[in-house]
This record gives structure tokens, sequence and C-alpha cells, in this order.
């Protein structure tokens, strides 16, 4: 037999890898330097997607296009203007309480210091060195150069110009994404793919609802839970509730650390406030339990069971958007995230970030069988295993089929391009032959009734494999779906069509033959020959040839229709267990008009 020679990684892959390496590393370079012009385009485009079905109700309502727009963009800055406002307010009053805070502050926290103190004298006296800091000498003071007007100025103006020029372009940008929304949808279809454009159209509208109704729905859970803990701290006493709330709720975007970062301040005041420790504890449980409701009932309820993000993915992007954008990158790191994953799952050629950044499985069932196999991991096959008997009620058959024999014909596959070594082979052999005594020791499924006593015992359905390298082991898989629907199927090794071995069969007792072929790693005359044999040594039996998991178009599958022989040609279990049983029930009727 040739074998094709494989030929060595080309020249051009380093390259290849380095360019890809080098465009990476110009794109946040780009994302960095530009973050003045980026991030506001990033906030305009995550507010739209918000205000969109706003805009949506004003044009069913009559209003023009234009006008709807600006109307969700007025409504929506009117609300950050009113909740900015509200929190200059709380902050103003929480700085002109702040000095009565300090010394009952500074009284807790000098208790921790003690028992801290305590703690390093008793370590600095086991390592035999003293606790107390050197002394300190001070220079003398550096001259202070003298400002000009224009740095004062600067200095002032500054700080307040930088946040409205963001929120000045942060507006007009919400109000031309929204005015021009159908124009940039309809150029991102032409940079996805115009050739398929029905398609491609109801992907990125189906993506766009979806990303406002997330959207849309992550910022009313955040706003009523700002509001709950807001409430709550009110009824505790808490001195700016509405500042906490506001920030809790804001934190709510950033997950896994936004709520311990957002419980600090206002526990911090706690301790300020109480002379003792009672209203500490209870912030920290009412914005904790509240956390936990949350995640636990209002999330699943509103926005389903998860966003769609792996808890991987999420700590990566808010780390990335944190370290080029800084606080507003953590606060837009997860809506930015779920938008690129909610996309890459629609748009074909954006496949690849719902790969990287979503929560769904790496690998595919059968992809994943057959890795585990390839590792003799049994323990994780059975699990899987199990796992699919569970979700089926207890039927072998959709694993079988969807899993099982689809993993096997990609080992097949590997193993005739020569991918696939001899004892990697035989270390999936192993593996699936324990899976298969493990399935077998499981309570089967209720077998259909009425069948005939014959097809029932041992050895009346005989499933066979080709020449195939793993048709012996689909071979199984086939014997064990048949035996737990009550037939009397039995499985026989790679050597079974030897001339030596298959005239020592009970011709009497065979009813049915299922030859199992895997299409890789069998050729049609091999297949026509093992089909000539079972027809000359079991003349009397039905044959049914189940190429599993065979293309359509397939040659095989062709010109076994074109010219088995066999009676009946399948392509899967399920095909494969309905010509059993019609058979069967074929020849129950006939014996009973006999009779």
């Amino acid at each position: 037999m040739l074998h094709a020679t494989r030929l060595p990684a080309g020249p051009t892959d380093p390259l290849r890898a380095a360019a890809t390496m080098a465009i990476g590393a110009m794109v946040v370079a780009a994302l960095y330097l530009a973050q003045d012009v980026l991030v506001p385009l990033v906030l305009a485009g995550l507010l739209a997607f918000v205000l969109a079905p706003i805009a949506r109700l004003g044009r069913r309502a009559g209003l023009p296009r234009g006008a709807s727009a600006v109307l969700a963009a007025l409504l929506g800055f009117l609300l950050l203007v009113g909740i900015g406002a509200l929190l200059g307010h709380e902050v103003a009053i929480l700085a002109d309480e702040a000095p009565r805070y300090v010394e009952p502050l500074r009284r807790k926290l000098g208790v921790l210091a003690g028992l801290g103190e305590s703690l390093r004298d008793a370590e600095a006296v086991l390592r035999g060195t003293s606790s107390e800091p050197a002394p300190v000498v001070a220079g003398p003071e550096p001259a202070r150069a003298a400002s000009t007007p224009l740095q004062l100025a600067g200095a002032v103006l500054g700080p307040v110009l930088s946040p409205l020029a963001t929120a000045g372009l942060v507006a007009l940008f919400t109000v031309f994404i929204l005015l021009f929304s159908d124009d940039l949808r309809d150029r991102a279809i032409r940079l996805a793919g115009a050739r398929d454009l029905p398609r491609t159209m109801a992907a990125m509208n189906d993506a766009a609802d979806r990303l406002s109704r997330l959207f849309l729905a992550q910022v009313v859970l955040a706003v009523g839970f700002g509001a709950a803990v807001a409430l709550g701290l009110w009824l505790l006493g808490l001195p700016a509730p509405l500042l906490w709330g506001l920030l809790v709720g804001l934190m709510r975007f950033v997950p896994f650390i936004g709520t311990p970062i957002a419980v600090v301040p206002p526990v911090v005041l706690a301790l300020a406030v109480d002379p003792g420790w009672g209203m500490a504890v209870s912030v920290l449980a009412l914005i904790l339990l509240g956390e936990v409701f949350m995640g636990q009932v209002a999330d699943p309820v509103v926005l389903g069971r998860r966003t769609g993000l792996s808890p991987i993915s999420v700590i990566l992007s808010a780390s990335f958007w944190t370290l080029l954008w800084g606080p507003i990158g953590l606060l837009i790191a997860t809506p930015l995230t779920v938008g690129l994953v909610v996309l890459g799952r629609h748009v074909r050629q954006l496949e690849f970030l719902d790969v990287l950044l979503g929560d769904r499985p790496a690998l595919a069932a059968e992809e994943s069988f057959y890795q585990r196999a390839l590792e003799g991991d049994v323990d994780r096959l059975v699990a899987q295993a199990r796992g699919s008997l569970e979700a089926e009620d207890g039927h072998l058959l959709g694993f079988a089929d969807s899993v099982a024999l689809r993993g096997l014909a990609l080992a097949a596959t590997d193993w005739s391009r020569e991918a696939l070594e001899g004892d990697r082979v035989e270390k999936l052999r192993i593996a699936t032959g324990t899976l298969l005594d493990e399935l077998a020791d499981t309570p089967a499924e209720e077998a259909a009734p009425g069948r005939p006593a014959d097809w029932a015992m041992a050895g009346a359905v005989l499933c066979l494999p080709a020449r195939g390298v793993l048709d012996d082991v689909a071979a199984r898989f086939a014997a064990l779906v048949l035996s737990r629907d009550g037939f009397g199927a039995v499985a026989l090794g790679p050597s079974a069509l030897d001339t030596a071995n298959i005239g020592q069969l009970d011709a009497a007792r065979v009813r049915l033959v299922c030859l199992s072929v895997l299409e890789e790693g069998n050729s049609i005359s091999g297949v026509r020959t093992s089909l000539r044999r079972i027809a000359r040594h079991l003349p009397e039996a039905r044959v049914v040839v189940g190429v599993w998991n065979a293309a359509p178009g397939s040659a095989m599958l062709t010109a076994l229709r074109t010219d088995g022989p066999a009676d009946v040609i399948v392509t899967s279990l399920g095909e494969a267990l309905a010509q059993v049983e019609a058979y069967a029930s074929r020849a129950a009727e006939g014996v009973a008009e006999r009779g």
C-alpha cells in the first residue's frame, strides 16, 4: 500500500506567525494610542444598543427617524446627567460630614493596627531583630517653581474639560449611530459576507436584536439592584445611600470582582458611623446576599442561564481593557466581550470570537469522545456517555449514533491519512472497549413488546466488521444498541469474515447480518468481497450494510446503492435499528399467517 509522504512545514510558516504577532501588536498599540477617540466610540456603541428599542418605539409611534434617534439619545443623556447630579449631591453631603467620621474610624482601625503590630513584634522576636522603624532624616525641601496663569488654568480646567469633551463625543457618536444604524448594518453585512445575503442579513439583525435586549436587560438589572441596595442602606441609616447604590449598580458590570470592590467603601463608612460593629456587618450582609440573589435568581430569569462568556475570557477581557483604557475599560469589558461573542455566533467570519471567548465547549461531542479515547481517559468517556443517557432517558442510540460512531469516524480518517500511530489506535481501542463493557452493565431501556422469539436468541443478529481498523469497535456499538432493544445481537471480531471462521457460523440461527463499515480505511471492492462471503455462507440471512456517518454524496455509498450486493444500505444506527425492526415484524407476520 502506498502512503503519502508528509511534507515539512513551509518556510513561510514562521514568517506568517511573525506577521500575525506584529499585526496584533500594532492593533493593541493603536487601541492604546487612540483611546481618546475609541473610548467615546465604544461607549456610544453600547449606549446605542441600549437606546435602540426606545428609538424603534419612537418610529412606531410615527416620529421621523431623526427625531426618534435624537429623542432616545436625549432621554438617555438626561438620565445620565440626573444620575451625575445626584451623585455630586451625595458626594458633597458626605464630604461635609466626613470630619466627624474620622475619629471613630481611627479608633476601630487602631484596634486592627494594634493586632498587626503585635504580630510584627512576635515575628521580630522570632527572627531576633527589632521591629522599631529606622529614624528618617529629613532633608531640605526642594524649591517649588512659580506657576504661570496658563498652567494654573490648565490645572483647574483640565479635570473638568476632559470628561465634558468625552461626554460630548459620546453624545455625538450615539446620535449618529442611531441615525445611520441601517447604513452601518449594511456595511457590516458587506464585510461579513454579501454572497449569502439573506442568511448574513438575518444573522446580523438577530445579533443586533440580541445585543439590544441583553444590554438593556443588564442596565435594568443593575439599576434595580442599585436601587434596592440604596433603599436597604437608607433603612440601616448609612449616610449617602444613593451614592453607594449607584456604585454597587455600576460595579455589577464588572464580573467576579465588581461586588467585592463596591462593598468596601460602604462597609468602611459603616465602621466610622456606628460605634459598634453591627452596621458594618449588616451592610456587608445586605450587599453580598443581594448579589447572591441577583446571580442565582434575577440574572437567570431575565438574561437566561448565562451571558455566554467563559470565566477565563471574562477575567482576561477585564484585565486587557483595564490595562488599555483604565477604569472605563473595566466597566465596558464585559458588555464589549458579550457583543463580540454574539457576533461570533451569528457571523461565520467571526466564529473564532465565539471559540475564544464563549462558554460553549471548545470541542464538539464527537471530538471530545475522540480526544478522551486517544488519551485512554476511560472515566471521562464513561461520564460523557452517562450524561448523554441521562439527557435521553436512558436511550443509548443518540450517544452511539451522534457521538461514538462519529468519533470513531474521525479516528479512521486520521488513520487513513497516517496522522494516527498504531499504539495510539490500540489505546483508543482499549478505552472504547472498557466503555462498551461499562455501558453493557447499565440498565437497558424497555424493549419493544412482541419481539419474535427467534430474533431474540443470541446470535440471531450478527454485527460483523469490514476490513477497516476500527470497524470492529463500531460493530460492538451496533450490537449493543440492537441488543438493548431486545434483539439477540452479537458482535464478532475482525477475523470473523475470514474463510476459516465464517464457515463455522450457525446459519440456521442467523436472521440478519449488519456489516459495520467506516468509510475511511475501507474500499468498495473490499466491502463487496465481504458481502459476497456473507451471501455465500449465510444465504437465508438479510444483510444490512451500515456505512456509518457517510456523506450523502460519498463514492462508497453511491457504489453500494447502485450495485451492493445488500438488502439495505444505511448510514446511522437509527436507520439500522428501524430496518431490523421492520424485518422482524415481517417475519412475525409471516409466521402468524402460516399458523
